[in-house]
């Protein structure tokens, strides 16, 4: 008789185990689906240049978002934590997939950026990184590989890292585009599917702009749109299939944002003392 279920991880993980263990998820069953996805470096996936998404450049070049210290969740290759650290933020990376990640730290190597790179599940509960605050949370594609049970985990790490002011970079695939992310209900994901019989993620969800505003009611929209159609000489990646937007966490106010504002208040002072202990040494 199995009776484990106590907390709130223990349900996560109990329908993490109703998946499949292959692509679409991001927790550990699914890295070795990655690994292999992305061993052929070869193979035609727009995601694979070395091009920063578009609207990333666009809201720095608009001033949207000031430099300062970033995270790139579902880093893949590295593309846009590259572009980060050439506009001079201080960049910490994150792919499920060890591969992705080797990939990544070659390109960082070639282009001098001094970019910390971490292979594992950032939504783990037990995860040691990434850690602290950060100005920036860069997603372009991890969010919508995750199972709909996966978002609370999202949004608990979105409250924990995303200092006050910060801002959350996104960028998922849009509904209304055929075979460009699956746009049935949430509940359709955890009857059994498949040759497995268990269920999948057919390939990853779609949402509308919609349920991106209710999922991060939490958030300030700062934009919304379609990625633009960037051509193959672009410097930049675009593709019309993808929402693209912006949200800003609030400055002050309400107990998540004040405990964020405490936790860099702490690290301000560790900072200091840790500078003051290098002048004195």
């Amino acid at each position: 008789m199995d009776r484990s279920i106590r907390t709130t991880e223990d349900v996560l993980r109990l329908l993490d185990g109703l998946f499949a263990p292959e692509a679409d998820r991001w927790t550990a069953g699914g890295a070795g689906w990655w690994d292999g996805f992305y061993a052929d470096r070869s193979k035609a996936v727009p995601f694979f240049v070395a091009k920063p998404d578009e609207s990333l450049v666009s809201f720095l070049d608009r001033g949207l978002v000031a430099p300062g210290r970033a995270l790139d969740l579902g880093c893949g290759p590295g593309r846009n934590a590259l572009h980060l650290a050439s506009r001079g933020f201080r960049v910490d990376a994150v792919d499920l997939s060890a591969t992705a990640v080797d990939w990544a730290r070659e390109r960082a190597r070639e282009a001098g950026a001094a970019i910390r790179f971490h292979h594992g599940d950032a939504f783990a509960a037990d995860a040691t990184v990434p850690d602290g605050l950060y100005d920036l949370i860069q997603d372009s594609g991890c969010f919508h590989h995750l199972p709909p049970h996966r978002r609370v985990s999202y949004l608990a790490l979105v409250d924990r890292v995303l200092a006050p002011g910060g801002h959350l970079a996104l960028t998922c695939f849009a509904a209304g585009e055929a075979g460009m992310g699956s746009e049935l209900p949430d509940a359709a994901f955890y009857g059994a599917s498949g040759t497995s019989g268990r269920p999948g993620l057919h390939g990853g969800l779609a949402y509308t702009p919609e349920a991106l505003r209710r999922i991060f009611s939490d958030l300030t929209e700062v934009e919304l749109r379609r990625m633009r159609d960037e051509p193959p000489a672009s410097p930049r990646f675009g593709e019309p299939f993808l929402w693209t937007a912006l949200f800003r966490r609030p400055a002050s106010g309400g107990p998540l944002a004040q405990a964020a504002e405490d936790v860099q208040a702490a690290q301000d002072v560790q900072a200091a003392e840790a500078d003051q202990d290098v002048r004195t040494g």
